[in-house]
């Protein structure tokens, strides 16, 4: 189980049993109590649980669904579909970037066995689940960002800015044909937009309920994609997604 989905199965865990200790916790997910420990207090500063001695229990008038839960949560199939496929386009010795976001993240299982592969990404929980002797991991650093656990900031954009890569995968709250990718949180964009200046080809991951949106923030024109990876459900959306083409953008469902 990837550290983002245990966190979230600890959330459902403990609101269901109100309270629940380290070592109960360390049993039932199978992980040492020191990784628990160190998903608790990431957990804990979401507002969601709050820590005892030697435990966790729900923290009074918290949101049980905070955003990085409640978007993990969404289409979850058809993300995992889209990761899969992306990750096809992963090979050996491939220098890539893995923006943050809870479809990058399904990326992880099928690259783990890639050699000479080295990821970029600013997402702490995608870095702490690439374990792999034949990956070399790189972390943008900048200011964590605790919605989700990202690295932004100018850190990060000057970190990326050094950078030549082949491949990004950008995740993206919106993708119209004439708007591009958009954003609904400012704070990202930066450094979504150093991750696609650093790299030669642009692959946008984005389920079926993000096309043909609008977001607040305009982070990308729809010319800097080369990919575009959505899930079969996006067939409402032809007509969306023969823009996209015409566009030059090579669409593929999964």
């Amino acid at each position: 189980m990837l550290a983002a989905e245990r966190k979230i199965r600890i959330v459902e865990f403990v609101k269901e049993k109100r309270a629940a200790s380290v070592a109960l916790l360390s049993k039932h997910f199978g992980v040492h109590e020191v990784t628990i420990r160190r998903d608790l207090a990431e957990i804990e500063q979401e507002g969601l649980l709050r820590r005892t001695h030697g435990g966790v229990i729900v923290e009074h008038g918290a949101s049980i669904e905070p955003p990085f839960v409640e978007r993990s949560n969404n289409e979850v199939d058809q993300k995992r579909r889209i990761a899969k496929r992306a990750a096809e386009m992963i090979e050996d010795g491939d220098c890539i970037i893995l923006d943050s976001g809870t479809t990058t993240v399904h990326i992880i299982p099928h690259i783990l066995n890639r050699s000479n592969l080295t990821v970029v990404t600013n997402d702490i929980n995608i870095a702490a689940d690439l374990r792999s002797p034949d990956i070399k991991v790189i972390v943008t650093g900048g200011e964590l960002y605790h919605e989700g656990f990202v690295l932004n900031g100018i850190y990060a954009e000057k970190m990326l800015g050094t950078m030549r890569l082949q491949k990004a995968f950008i995740g993206t709250w919106a993708i119209h044909p004439s708007y591009g990718l958009t954003y609904q949180d400012s704070l990202v964009v930066p450094t979504k937009q150093a991750m696609i200046r650093a790299a030669q080809q642009i692959v946008v991951l984005a389920d079926d309920t993000k096309i043909g949106k609008v977001a607040l923030h305009a982070l990308a024109s729809i010319h800097e994609i080369h990919t575009f990876i959505t899930g079969v459900e996006a067939a409402e959306a032809e007509s969306y997604l023969e823009q996209f083409r015409d566009n030059g953008i090579h669409v593929i469902t999964a």
